[in-house]
């Protein structure tokens, strides 16, 4: 999920918090902490760097793929395959470098657990930060059904989210197995990819850089890999790699908003699902290099030797030191467009469908991440003021303008302003742009509240009901809708299927710049034309500035 940095926010302002209430927050992080482990326990869920098998195994749960055979484990009518490598590890040479298809192999392979999460420091709202973390982090997990023998299906292939610096496929929140009993027709894939320093970072000022190209955007070569790898091996699995849909959320939701005006990602996916995510979580050459030169200042080289030979642990150390920094994919003219806007509104993925949508109360997550609303209260001002200094003097009227338009609590105002320049106006514009470019747009807006205090529509709370894991109570808490889950479950499948998210109960008509029709996802479904207009009206011009995050 997207982060902000409130904290950096936070420490950089000098904002002072009372002993006791720092203490109090704590302590429930740290068991949280603990919780976390344990349900994640790297020890436990490990991927032998040689997990081959010599023993007889079960054909019947295995797939044969070009790089080996691998054999997942069943549970109730759901075959998991976990930890299968799709590009050879970014370990030793290939540290920093575009990743390479994997070596053909004819061995077995067990695929039996999660492989390790990308290197990042453990936060308690990205369970995957807990689990076993390496370089080697390039695999990917595949359900699919034992029953349904179809060799047809509709693929899915979900990227996870995390600011491009946390997150991993380990997340129970994530897990394929309730999505594909309820619709066995579907393969789903969940793809690990390069994060933080190890796949967005700018070595172009660093002597030496010039060998490093793609260093700002390997994770999303990652993803492309990945892609390419199931285009070659899906079929093992039973699906059909000429109908393959990819969806994320939040850095995800950036994910495959950018992949889809990638030239190398064209043709190894037919549709895109965005999810609280836009091409506006994207940086340009200055701030990617912002990034480099606090890694390089904490871990004293001065060249590119000095890094590579770097050991993994002095990586840990430099992670968790820079924790509240990182950087997103670069905008660099050459793997993705300058414009991204322009290059939707030119007709760059005219041949793709695109789902996309936001939460109604994005910005309210952060609560959680700063320990609790008061601290909230008093930090977003600081935050806002800071974020307010590259406006010009027209533009901050316009602001102006929209927080005299809401009837609310201050601390609530500002929180709309986020909600809108970082989430909702972007998704807005990328699907306008690709309507005007000839591609076809759905949109929708989620409004169905977390049960935690304060938190309400947050970023984050569908992720349970898109994957059926409602159980998983870390952004719902215990405001649960079941016949919600069932709904927003059969649009996805619908829309990966067809490129159409309409049901037999509820028809979702495509989004236009005149109508701007948008599905409203509560307990009652509703189709709305244009939400919200005075902000679009009054903010929409923000979107310049490319305000991607808070406390930058």
């Amino acid at each position: 999920m997207n982060k902000f940095r409130l904290s950096l926010a936070l420490l950089s302002t000098g904002l002072v918090v009372t002993a006791g209430a720092f203490s109090a927050f704590w302590g429930r992080r740290e068991n949280r902490r603990r919780t976390l482990r344990h349900k994640t326990d790297g020890r436990r869920n490990r991927v032998l760097e040689d997990d081959s098998i010599r023993l007889p195994y079960d054909k019947a749960l295995s797939a044969t793929c070009e790089n080996g055979t691998f054999v997942g484990q069943l549970n109730g009518e759901v075959i998991a395959f976990k930890g299968i490598p799709y590009a050879r590890q970014p370990i030793g040479s290939l540290r920093w470098k575009a990743p390479l298809p994997p070596h053909p192999d004819r061995r077995v392979f067990s695929a039996f657990h999660f492989a390790p999460s990308s290197l990042q420091s453990e936060r308690e709202q990205e369970p995957a930060s807990f689990h076993r973390q390496s370089e080697a982090c390039l695999y990917l997990n595949i359900w699919t059904s034992h029953t349904c023998r179809s060799t047809d299906k509709t693929v899915m292939v979900f990227i996870h989210g995390g600011s491009y610096a946390w997150g991993g496929t380990s997340n129970p929140l994530y897990d394929g197995q309730r999505l594909v009993e309820q619709h066995p027709d579907i393969v789903l894939v969940t793809i690990g990819y390069r994060l933080g320093m190890l796949g967005f970072i700018d070595f172009s000022d660093v002597p030496g850089g010039e060998a490093y190209p793609d260093a700002p955007n390997l994770g999303l070569l990652d993803q492309v890999q990945a892609l390419r790898w199931v285009r070659e091996n899906i079929h093992a699995f039973g699906g059909n790699p000429d109908r393959v849909t990819i969806f994320g959320e939040s850095a995800g939701g950036g994910s495959v908003s950018l992949l889809a005006v990638m030239p190398e990602a064209k043709g190894l996916f037919q549709r895109v699902i965005a999810q609280s995510g836009s091409v506006a979580l994207s940086y340009d050459r200055e701030d990617c290099k912002i990034f480099a030169r606090k890694f390089l200042r904490h871990t004293g080289c001065n060249n590119m030797e000095q890094l590579s030979r770097l050991p993994t642990h002095a990586l840990i150390r430099a992670n968790e030191h820079l924790m509240l920094y990182n950087a997103f994919p670069q905008r660099d003219g050459r793997r993705i467009p300058h414009d991204l806007y322009q290059a939707y509104r030119r007709g760059d993925a005219a041949h793709l469908d695109l789902l996309i949508g936001t939460n109604e109360d994005e910005a309210r997550l952060w609560m959680q991440e700063v320990g609790g609303y008061q601290v909230y209260r008093f930090m977003l001002p600081l935050v806002c003021r800071r974020s307010f200094e590259p406006l010009s003097t027209a533009d901050r009227r316009r602001v102006r303008a929209f927080f005299d338009s809401l009837p609310m609590e201050d601390v609530w105002k500002k929180t709309e302003y986020y909600n809108e320049v970082v989430f909702r106006l972007p998704a807005i514009a990328q699907a306008e742009c690709h309507a005007l470019g000839g591609g076809r747009s759905f949109m929708y807006r989620w409004t169905y509240p977390s049960g935690l205090p304060h938190l309400k529509a947050c970023h984050a709370v569908e992720l349970a009901y898109v994957f059926g894991n409602l159980h998983e109570t870390l952004f719902t808490g215990d405001n649960i809708d079941h016949r919600l889950a069932e709904r927003v479950q059969q649009m996805w499948v619908n829309f990966a299927r067809t490129g159409n998210p309409s049901t037999t109960e509820c028809e979702w008509p495509p989004y236009d710049p005149e109508t701007r029709a948008t599905m409203r996802l509560d307990s009652t479904l509703e189709i709305e034309n244009d939400p919200r207009p005075l902000a679009r009206r009054l903010l929409t011009p923000l979107l310049k500035y490319h305000i991607g995050h808070i406390g930058r």
